[in-house]
């Protein structure tokens, strides 16, 4: 069975943005290393999922760095706009983005579906409310979390939703030199 795998952004106080979705927060100068893991998550996955609320920006902004061959983020924007996307939405019922199906159906059916099927593994990438959902249905099975040296008080949180403690066992850190540390948890198994 494929995994579910989250790869986020998080700031050292644990939001994924700003109080208004806020992102300038985030590091910048990521190093050929950090790239080089971020690439390494992303090609282990052939399925990537969004929620309704991050589909139209991250279409926006990936379509946007395609136009700028020369920008460093080129060759992961690739794969952002190649890669098979699963937008989940109730009202949504088609998306501007190639390579896109809507699921409308019930989210813990839908994504038990694409774990069952044939592949490599499925990548989550946001947002915080659909993420969210995501952890309350117990349906991520790896955290990937890059945490920047950033601090901002408030903000959207992906663990809001969550009944009772969520027990991670943490099976990898690693630290970049623009200051980013990423950690990656499985579920505990006791």
């Amino acid at each position: 069975m494929r995994k579910l795998k989250l790869q986020v952004q998080m700031t050292i106080d644990g939001f994924v943005a700003g109080p208004n979705g806020e992102m300038d927060w985030m590091t910048s100068g990521a190093d050929d290393e950090l790239m080089s893991v971020m690439n390494a998550l992303t090609d282990s996955s052939d399925t990537m999922l969004l929620g309704r609320k991050m589909n139209d920006g991250f279409v926006d902004f990936w379509t946007s760095v395609l136009e700028q061959p020369e920008n460093p983020l080129y060759i992961f924007a690739r794969k952002m706009v190649d890669m098979p996307k699963v937008v989940f939405s109730k009202t949504v019922k088609e998306s501007k983005w190639a390579n896109t199906t809507i699921a409308n159906g019930d989210l813990v059916e839908e994504v038990e579906k694409l774990k069952q099927r044939e592949g490599k593994d499925i990548i989550v990438y946001g947002g915080a409310t659909f993420v969210s959902n995501l952890i309350k249905e117990n349906l991520i099975d790896e955290f990937n979390l890059f945490i920047n040296p950033t601090a901002i008080g408030s903000g959207l949180t992906i663990f809001s939703k969550m009944e009772g403690n969520l027990k991670l066992e943490l099976i990898n850190s690693q630290r970049f030199e623009c200051g980013e540390v990423h950690n990656t948890y499985q579920m505990k198994r006791d």
